[in-house]
C-alpha cells in the first residue's frame, strides 16, 4: 500500500512549481482558474446507469449502477423506477457490465472477477428473495455465457475451463439451483456455436497460418468440415446465431468482398443471401428478436448507420430520430417485441437511456447516464479524415478546447489499444478531461483498427511499430499542418497496445513528442508473446502470422527490433508509467523491465503500480488516483492546467514506484 500522503510536502511542491516548470508563466496563470476546472471525478467516476434492459415479459427494469461507490446490479418494476433496489452487493470490486435475464423473468445471471484477474465466474440473483447461487467454479476458472432460450427457462448455457484452461467446455447450467451438466468436453477447439434447442452445431478452430477452420457436427457427434475463414477475414467474419428452427445461420462475411457485409446463410443448400451491407464500412454489429428473426444490421464509419433487414426497424429509427440526436444503440426487447430499451449516444452532452413503445410508437426518457455531467460545457468530438503517407484514409477524432487561443495548442495524441479495436464517436471521458485541461486532443484508428474492411486491417501486418506508429506520426504532423498543435508541446498518451505505441514513441521518435504517457503497454514483443494467458493460446498462431513469429530465427529477430526496449539508448523524453499488478494481458514485468532500462539511462521516468487492478483500471478511487497523476505530469510538460490532487488518492491502491520527485503532490 501506498505511504500516506503528506499535505504539507504537497503544498510546498505545489507552492515552488512555477519556479520548477518549462511553462511557468501559462501554469501560474491555470492556478488561479484551478478552481474553475471541472473536477475529475465527474469524467472518471463510475456512470450512474449502464446496460438498461427489460425482463422478458417487459414488466421489470434492470442496469448496472454505483452502490457505495462500487457498481451493482439494481431492479425496478418498469411502472414504478421509483422503487429501484440493489440485488447485489458487491463491495470491493465493480460487477461486469454484462449480464442477462433468465427467462424465469425472476432471475438474473451475472459476472465478476477478482482484482483484475479476469476469471468472471458466473453467479444468478433472485430478484425477490435476493439469494445469489454460483453458476461456475469461485476461483481461478474464466467463464462465458453460451446460450439461452425461452424454451428453457430455468436453464442457459455457460462455458469454463476449469478442466484446461486453455479451452472451455459447455456446461447445461440451472440458473435456480447451480446445478451443471457436462454437455461438451472441448479438447480442441477456441469457438463453439450452439443453436436455440442447446445444441452444439459448429466448432472452429485456427491452423498454424491462422486461418480459421469450421467443423458442422455430425449426428453421431463427429465433426465434418464445413467452412474455412482465410487469415485476411478472421477479423471481419463471424458466425452470429442460428434461426429458431435451426436451419439458418446467419454471420457477418468479409470472403470475397472487403467490406464484411451480413448474410443469412441455408445450412441445407450453403446458399447465401445478402442481408445487408455498408459500401464504407464492415458491417459490426446485427440485432435480432426473441424469435431469432434479423432485425436490423449497423456499420461505422465516423458515425453510426443502421440498415434495416425488417422493415419495422426502419419505423423504430424514424421514432427514436424524432426524439433526439445522438448514435442509437438497441439494448434489449421484451419478448413480445412491444417494448425495447435504447441508449442515444452523444459527444457534448450525457448518454440517455429511453424506452420504445412499439405500440403507441411513443419514445420516453429512462435515464441520463452520467447526471453529473449536468451544465458542464463539453466539446464537440470532432470527426476528421487524415490521410497517410502511403495514401491510406484514418478516419480520426479531434476535440478542442473551449478557449480556442490564437496560435496553436499543447496536443495530447490518445491511442487505442487492441490493436484490434478502433476509436468511435459519442462521449469521451478522456478527451474531455483533457479539453477542459486546455488541450487539443486527437485520436487515430491507425491501420489495423477493424470495421473499415479487412485490407484496412491486413495493412497492419509486420507493422507494429512500423507503419502503423507512421500513421500515428502523420497525424501529428497533420495537426501541426493545420495549426491545431504546437510543435513544441506534444504529448503521447495510449494503454495496451496504445501503450506499447507510447514506448515506441519515446524510443523511435522521441524528437516529436515532449512527453510520454504509457498505461500497461509492451516494452518487449518477445516476452509478451511469452506470457499470453492460456486460453490465447488457440488463437496464437493468428498473432504469429500476423506480428510474427518468436519460434523462427527470423521471426525472433523481427519481434526484438520491433520492441521498445531494444531501442531504450534514443529514449530521452520523460515518461510517466502505470501498470495493473494483476494484469494478465500484459504483464507487470513488461512495464518493469523497461522502467529500469530507464532509470539506468536516466531518463526522468515516474512508474506506478495499482496492486488490485488488471488490464484497465476498474474502480474508481484507481481511475482517479491515475488520472490525477496524469494531468500533473502533463501540465509539467505541456503547460496545461491542471487540478490539485485533493482526495483523489483516497482509497485507492496507487504505489509510486520510481520517480514520485519528478511530479510534485506525489508520495514518495
Amino acid at each position: 500500500m501506498p505511504a500516506p500522503i503528506d499535505r504539507r510536502r504537497f503544498i510546498a511542491s505545489a507552492a515552488t512549481l512555477g519556479a520548477t516548470l518549462p511553462f511557468a508563466g501559462l501554469l501560474g496563470a491555470a492556478r488561479g482558474q484551478a478552481r474553475d476546472l471541472v473536477a475529475r471525478r465527474v469524467f472518471f467516476d463510475n456512470p450512474d446507469y449502464i446496460n438498461v434492459r427489460l425482463s422478458p415479459d417487459g414488466t421489470q427494469l434492470s442496469w448496472i449502477a454505483p452502490l457505495d461507490g462500487v457498481n451493482n446490479l439494481w431492479v425496478a418494476p418498469l411502472d414504478d423506477l421509483k422503487v429501484a433496489r440493489p440485488v447485489t452487493r458487491a463491495t470491493d470490486r465493480n460487477i461486469s457490465n454484462y449480464y442477462r435475464w433468465g427467462y424465469t423473468n425472476r432471475h438474473i445471471v451475472f459476472f465478476r472477477d477478482r482484482d483484475g484477474d479476469e476469471n468472471f465466474r458466473a453467479a444468478s440473483v433472485d430478484i425477490a428473495g435476493g439469494e445469489i447461487v454460483p453458476l461456475t467454479p469461485e476461483a481461478g476458472v474464466k467463464s462465458f455465457l453460451q446460450e439461452a432460450d425461452r424454451k428453457f427457462p430455468d436453464e442457459m448455457l455457460l462455458r469454463h475451463n476449469q478442466r484446461d484452461r486453455r479451452y472451455f467446455d459447455v456446461f447445461r447450467t440451472n440458473i435456480v439451483t447451480g446445478t451443471s451438466e457436462l454437455v461438451y468436453e472441448n479438447r480442441d477447439y477456441a469457438g463453439l456455436i450452439t443453436d436455440s434447442a442447446f445444441q452444439l452445431r459448429l466448432a472452429s478452430r485456427l491452423t498454424a497460418a491462422g486461418s480459421a477452420e469450421i467443423f458442422e457436427r455430425r449426428p453421431d457427434g463427429g465433426w465434418a468440415p464445413f467452412m474455412t475463414v482465410p487469415i485476411t477475414d478472421v477479423d471481419t467474419t463471424h458466425l452470429l446465431d442460428f434461426s429458431a428452427d435451426g436451419k439458418t445461420l446467419y454471420l457477418t462475411d468479409s470472403r470475397g468482398r472487403d467490406k464484411a457485409a451480413f448474410f443469412a446463410f441455408d445450412m441445407a443448400t450453403h446458399e447465401q443471401t445478402l442481408l445487408a451491407a455498408d459500401d464504407e464500412a464492415d458491417i459490426t454489429r446485427a440485432i435480432f428478436d426473441e424469435a431469432r428473426r434479423p432485425l436490423a444490421a449497423m456499420a461505422m464509419t465516423d458515425r453510426m448507420r443502421w440498415h434495416a433487414v425488417d422493415q419495422s426497424v426502419a419505423a423504430d429509427l424514424a421514432d427514436l430520430a424524432r426524439h433526439g440526436g445522438g448514435d442509437i444503440t438497441f439494448v434489449s426487447n421484451s419478448d413480445d417485441l412491444r417494448l425495447g430499451t435504447v441508449y442515444f449516444e452523444r459527444d457534448t452532452e450525457s448518454g440517455e437511456y429511453a424506452l420504445l413503445d412499439r405500440r403507441t410508437r411513443e419514445v420516453r426518457k429512462l435515464f441520463t447516464q452520467r447526471k453529473s455531467l449536468a451544465g458542464v460545457a463539453l466539446h464537440k468530438l470532432e470527426p476528421v479524415i487524415i490521410t497517410s503517407r502511403d495514401g491510406l484514409r484514418l478516419q480520426c477524432y479531434l476535440t478542442r478546447p473551449a478557449e480556442v487561443a490564437s496560435g496553436p495548442l499543447p496536443l495530447v495524441l490518445v491511442v487505442h489499444g487492441g490493436p484490434y479495436a478502433r476509436d468511435s464517436w459519442g462521449f469521451s471521458s478522456i478527451h474531455q478531461w483533457l479539453a477542459s485541461r486546455g488541450y487539443a486532443v486527437l485520436s487515430v484508428n491507425y491501420r489495423g483498427s477493424t470495421g473499415f474492411g479487412k485490407a484496412f486491417v491486413t495493412a497492419a501486418d509486420h507493422e507494429w511499430g512500423g507503419k502503423m506508429h507512421d500513421d500515428l506520426i502523420d497525424a501529428v504532423d497533420w495537426a501541426i499542418a493545420q495549426r491545431v498543435a504546437d510543435p513544441k508541446r506534444i504529448g503521447f498518451f495510449g494503454g495496451s497496445y496504445g501503450g506499447y505505441s507510447a514506448l515506441m514513441a519515446a524510443t523511435k521518435t522521441p524528437e516529436v513528442f515532449a512527453c510520454i504517457v504509457d498505461l500497461f503497454g509492451i516494452s518487449n514483443l518477445v516476452t509478451f508473446m511469452a506470457t499470453i494467458p492460456p486460453y490465447w493460446g488457440p488463437w496464437i498462431s493468428v498473432w504469429k502470422n500476423r506480428l510474427g513469429d518468436p519460434d523462427t530465427e527470423a521471426g525472433r529477430a523481427f519481434l526484438v527490433d520491433r520492441s521498445p526496449l531494444t531501442h531504450i539508448d534514443r529514449a530521452r523524453r520523460p515518461i510517466l508509467i502505470a501498470q495493473g499488478m494483476r494484469d494478465v494481458r500484459v504483464v507487470a514485468a513488461e512495464s518493469e523491465q523497461m522502467v529500469s532500462a530507464l532509470k539506468q539511462r536516466s531518463v526522468p521516468v515516474t512508474y506506478i503500480t495499482f496492486a488490485d487492478e488488471g488490464h484497465g483500471f476498474v474502480r474508481p478511487e484507481n481511475r482517479l488516483a491515475c488520472y490525477g497523476v496524469t494531468e500533473a505530469f502533463l501540465a509539467r510538460h505541456l503547460g496545461g492546467r491542471c487540478q490539485p490532487i485533493g482526495n483523489d488518492f483516497a482509497g485507492s491502491s496507487l504505489k509510486v514506484e520510481t520517480g514520485a520527485e519528478l511530479i510534485p503532490g506525489l508520495p514518495g
